[in-house]
């Protein structure tokens, strides 16, 4: 399990210079500053939203059938998810048996635009995401999506998670083909009918036309470094709801 040590302002870890969260996560603000100093201080993570209590999310009715396995190795499949910052829901599903690679990066917007300096001011129709490749025959897309709304980010917040404020920290799914789509409606409208937030689900079904790799600095960022004020008070708790709340679904190595 990765661990989340007591953070501290001298553990900052070394990023460029023109890295932007590489200074307090993203252009700095008020809010954000506030939001990190408070956790590498103190602990207490201001960014309440996605750092709510467990809640108790239903699996979904209505799921992907996984194709059969090739008998040389497992089928890889993909999904797009945006639930805000990009260090704190990759460091999530890397967690999860059957996953593979989790890439940070960007979609919704245009090639010349998917840079972190100009996403991260809201000057982009790039919301950050993250691109999960993983093994269907061992967990599956409705799986995933149900880790997404109970654990990684706040799904109804509009255009914002916590201290992260702008369309670029939106909740989205971006859907590849129609079949993920039609799983990823069928869950939102059974958890509202469940009522299982006090809010409608706000999160957003795109189709993904382009994914956009982040900058090398962002890839696998918070578990190579875990004392960074902002990925001890926001990134790493929700790992630990993660493995209080869906240990069957860890990697063997990480429960």
């Amino acid at each position: 399990m990765l661990q989340r040590p007591q953070p501290s302002l001298s553990a900052r870890p070394p990023v460029p210079a023109d890295a932007g969260r590489g200074v307090w996560r993203a252009v700095p603000t008020v809010s954000r500053s506030m939001a990190v100093m408070l956790g590498a201080v103190l602990s207490v993570v201001a960014c309440s939203g996605p750092l709510q209590a467990a809640v108790d999310v239903p699996a979904p009715d209505v799921d992907l059938v996984a194709d059969p396995p090739a008998q040389d190795e497992g089928t890889q499949a993909q999904v797009v998810l945006a639930g805000g910052c990009f260090w704190c829901t990759e460091v999530v599903f890397e967690e999860l048996r059957g996953v593979g690679e989790v890439v940070s990066g960007y979609a919704g917007g245009s090639k010349d635009d998917a840079d972190y300096q100009k996403v991260s001011a809201g000057l982009t129709d790039h919301a950050e995401v993250i691109r999960v490749s993983y093994d269907p025959s061992v967990i599956s897309y409705g799986t995933l999506l149900r880790v997404f709304f109970a654990v990684a980010h706040n799904p109804t917040h509009v255009d914002r998670q916590g201290n992260d404020r702008g369309p670029q920290y939106r909740s989205a799914v971006f859907y590849d083909g129609e079949e993920q789509k039609r799983v990823a409606q069928a869950y939102i409208a059974q958890i509202n009918a469940a009522e299982v937030f006090d809010k409608p689900i706000a999160t957003r079904m795109e189709p993904l036309t382009v994914f956009y790799p982040a900058e090398d600095y962002h890839q696998d960022y918070a578990r190579l470094n875990p004392r960074q004020g902002y990925v001890a008070g926001v990134a790493l708790p929700k790992v630990e709801k993660l493995h209080k709340q869906f240990a069957d679904l860890l990697k063997p190595q990480e429960k």
